[in-house]
Parts: structure tokens; sequence; C-alpha cells
């Protein structure tokens, strides 16, 4: 099992700034112009070069005199850990192929980085197929794995040559037979996902009874059966869930066979997490050299995997209340309310049970660094952290300690902020849903894919 390979970012490399959005990086200082790219020679960690960055950001806001929303939350984006995380999938699962989960994060500049990356697109609606065709890339390199679809939609597919897609159903199949009969369809099959953040198989997939009877059908309707699917949940807990559903894939490929389909792809799904992925990867590996000959292609479907460390968020503190300490009335606390909660880019927390950790980016009252959440100590401040909407749910942190006096102006940073966020946000109350970017690249081969 290997590693990722090392964040560090040597005074010899080219790391590259980039905001696509609202304003120029030119005020903040930090990049010199070489033609058309932004470049920054730096010898900081990743990590240090992603705060080095919040903070020179943060520090241009003014919130007793900038205009309205001029202090809006916003991401660092380091492409470099993207790479990263693909060259350790490169070393841990080079036989199976990505197709990058567009849902968990649409952001154009992570999809162009896709593309460049030679990954495929797991798609699930057609607004989802655009942006991945918007990158260059041949349909070919596109699954709609979406298994019930949209009328239009699959009409739709069939325009543009999406011919990849999955079912789990009788209707699923007669519907693709009158609107789309050249597809290349893949079964998906029924996994345990019991221990799984988000569990799916109540929602889709075809129990083992059930798939015989799907294949005749197909075979029936003369629809072009290819490959098997799953996906064991997002977020698996149990690598052991995946070693079932090869097993299970296996039989249904002989079934297949027997039938008269001429099966060529497994599609693994997706569920991969950073802390886990060596140990998923070598049981998954095993599985499908023990149960697939080299000539079955293998893809997966990763999203959270690539991107949820590669987004850190920095947040304002808009308002503080005082009050006693639930745990000790003889200590005071405080309730910070942030310019960003759970209906925006803290989605997480409610639809991808999520925990972001709050860690101080400034503190202007006293002066304090950037502080870690994990070393609290007896003199550390206990806060609760709450979103600006009017809504009782939409709170971020019910206790935590940090070491400094928080006030009105101040920042948060969270990091891990990069999975099923700010694709989920919403404008309840008013507040915003398009938060500024700004990119980076600590990895120079990352740049050069991207042109930085």
């Amino acid at each position: 099992m290997v590693m990722a390979p090392t964040a560090c970012v040597s005074t010899a490399e080219v790391c590259t700034f980039r905001k696509d959005y609202t304003n120029s990086l030119d005020h903040l200082g930090l990049v010199s112009s070489h033609g058309d790219n932004n470049l920054l020679q730096s010898s900081l960690t990743a990590k240090e070069l992603v705060l080095d960055v919040l903070k020179k950001r943060a520090a241009e806001v003014d919130v007793d005199h900038c205009g309205p929303g001029e202090e809006d939350a916003f991401y660092v984006a380091d492409m470099g850990e993207v790479y990263r995380q693909h060259m350790r999938w490169k070393m841990n699962l080079g036989r199976v192929k990505p197709f990058y989960a567009v849902k968990c994060n649409p952001d154009p500049e992570v999809l162009r980085l896709m593309a460049q990356l030679g990954n495929g697109f797991d798609c699930a609606s057609k607004s989802e197929i655009d942006m991945a065709l918007q990158t260059g890339i041949d349909p070919s390199r596109i699954i709609y794995a979406q298994p019930c679809k949209t009328k239009s939609y699959l009409r739709y597919a069939a325009e543009v040559g999406v011919k990849q897609m999955t079912f789990d159903n009788a209707d699923e199949l007669y519907k693709i037979k009158s609107t789309f009969p050249e597809a290349e369809l893949y079964l998906r099959i029924l996994t345990d996902d019991s221990t799984s953040l988000c569990r799916l198989s109540m929602k889709f997939g075809a129990s083992m009874d059930q798939a015989r009877p799907l294949l005749e059908l197909a075979y029936k309707l003369d629809l072009k059966v290819v490959g098997v699917s799953f996906h064991v949940g997002s977020g698996a807990e149990d690598p052991r869930a995946f070693l079932k559903a090869v097993q299970d894939a296996r039989m249904v490929f002989d079934q297949a066979g027997e039938i008269g389909h001429e099966l060529h792809t497994l599609d693994v799904g997706g569920g991969f997490c950073q802390d886990t992925f060596e140990k998923f990867a070598a049981i998954l590996s095993e599985a499908v050299d023990t149960y697939f000959p080299p000539n079955i292609r293998v893809i997966a479907e990763p999203g959270r995997y690539y991107v949820a460390t590669a987004y850190t968020l920095a947040a304002n503190v808009i308002a503080r209340r005082d009050i006693p300490d639930p745990d000790d009335p003889t200590r005071d606390a405080f309730m910070l309310y942030l310019n960003d909660g759970v209906y925006g880019n803290f989605s997480n927390i409610i639809f991808d049970h999520q925990h972001p950790v709050a860690q101080i980016l400034t503190c202007a009252s006293d002066g304090s660094q950037p502080g870690s959440p994990n070393s609290a100590t007896s003199e550390d401040i206990t806060y609760s952290i709450w979103g600006p909407t009017c809504d009782g749910i939409d709170v971020i942190t019910q206790r935590i300690g940090l070491p400094g006096l928080l006030n009105t102006g101040d920042w948060l940073y969270f990091e891990e902020m990069g999975a099923y966020t700010k694709c989920s946000a919403t404008r309840f109350n008013g507040f915003s849903d398009n938060h500024e970017v700004i990119y980076i690249s600590s990895e120079p081969g990352a740049s050069a894919l991207l042109n930085y």
C-alpha cells in the first residue's frame, strides 16, 4: 500500500494562483505576473500555503467600512491536492479507471482537471452531462449513472451520444427501449451499505433474485447490457462490503453470459474516503483480480475522495452573544454567528453527516495566531457556532474550545470542505449561494495540466 505523495513544495517549484470570479488576485500582493499566469515561489507546505492565502484574503476586508457582501465566506481550493489524490489512486488502484462523481463538487476547475487527468465522469442529470461535455471530452467518457432517469434527459443523452447508463428495474428497460435502444446498459445491483454514512440501497439496486429476470427481459427487448454496477454507499466504513459486492457482481456476470449478453465492464461505484482509502483499495483490488480476468474493464465513481481535502472555507463572525457556560455557570461562553451555515456551504452537516471543525484564522481582539481546535487547554474559551439564518437548526458546532476571544469581524476557517458543500447550498433567507473560490496549485503537475 502506498500513501499519498508528499505535500511539500520546494523552493524550485512554482505554485499558481487563480481566481475566476469577481476580482483579480493582484490586490492581495501574493503574485507576480508572468504572461497570462500568476506565479508564486514558495517553500511552504501545501496547508501552510492555503492558510497564507486565507489570511491575506481576509486581511483585505474591512468589516467596518466594506460594501454589502464583501465579507462573504470564501474558499481556497488547492488543485494540487486533487492531483495528489489522483496519484494516490493510480498507485493503489491502478486497474480501476475513475469516473469522477460530478454531483460531489461540480466546480468547473475540478472538472477541467479531471478531464486533463484522463478521468471519466459519473453524471446523474442533463446539467451534469453538459458540464462534463463542456470540458471537451468524448461522450464515451461519461456514464449516466442514474437508474431512474427523466425521459427527456434520456432523449438528450441519445442526442449528445452518452450511451453508457445504469438501470435496476423493468420499467426503466421499457423506457430505454422506446427512447434510446442503442444505449449500453449496466445492471445496478443491491449491496450491503449498512455501515455507510449515506445509504443508497433503499432507493437503488436490483436484488440478486431480480438480476436474472431483468437480464432476460433486456435480452428479450434486444437491449445491450455491457456491465454490472454497484455502490456500497457514500462514506463507506466496512471494506468487506466491496468484497461481497464484487462476488455478487461475478455471479451476475455469469448469469448474463448464460442468457447471451457479452459483458465487459464492472463499475464498483464510490464510497472511498480519505482516511481508509489504502485499506479499502487493497481489499477491492484483490477482489477484482480474484474474480475478474484482465480483459474485464473496471471503473469506479469516486467523488469525495478527490475533492474533500482540497477545499478550505473561511467564514466571518457577524455577531456574538455572551452566555453562561452550560457546563460551568461560573464561566462565560459565547455564541458566534457566522455569515455561512447549514443552508449554505455547511449543508454537508445535514445532508452528508459531516462535522466541520472550526479553527481561528484571525482574532483581532488579542492578536491570536491561527490555532488548532485539537489543542484545547483550560484557558480556551467555549463557543457554540451558528449560521446566519432565522432557523434554529442552523447550528455548525454545539460546543468547541478555541484559544482566543473572538469578536465580530474575526474569521474562522474549516478544512476538508470540498465534498457536498457548495453544490447543495441554498438561498434561504436571501443569503447568497455563490461564494468566491481562490484556486491555487501546490503541485507542479496540476499547474502544468491546468496551464496555471
